[in-house]
């Protein structure tokens, strides 16, 4: 199996990057897009647990739009040619705790898409 093909990985990085700016943007559309439309995708956020892209929706429609931050570190791997995943850390404006962001990108005939996600904030550990 190949790892971080360049050009899939140049094309799940411009994915990743896409979603960062329609989520700072509130670009509910745009954020929908990114996601694979199915029952099965996931998202677990800091405060919310959402089976299926319909929660997902239902989540955006009535978030009025993420809390902005800036990225810090980014890890991004292509596995074969249809599976990647994104890791990254992030801080909220106006705050030096750490947040944690974990994406699974499948590339679909339409383009990459996530199928699951996972957001936190550092807190506690016990």
């Amino acid at each position: 199996m190949k790892i971080n093909d360049p050009v899939l990985l140049q094309e799940v990085t411009a994915a990743f990057h896409a979603y960062e700016r329609a989520l700072m943007a509130d670009d509910v559309a745009a954020m929908d897009s990114l996601f694979h439309d199915a029952p099965t995708t996931n998202r677990y956020g800091v405060g919310e647990v959402l089976y299926g892209i319909e929660a997902i929706r239902e989540f955006r429609k009535g978030r009025g739009g993420s809390p902005q931050r800036r990225l810090g570190t980014v890890s991004i791997t292509v596995y074969g040619d249809s599976f990647a995943t994104a890791d990254a850390e992030f801080f909220r404006e106006n705050s030096d705790r750490r947040g944690r962001q974990t994406q699974s990108w499948v590339k679909f005939t339409d383009g990459w898409k996530v199928v699951s996600a996972h957001v936190s904030l550092e807190g506690a550990t016990h």
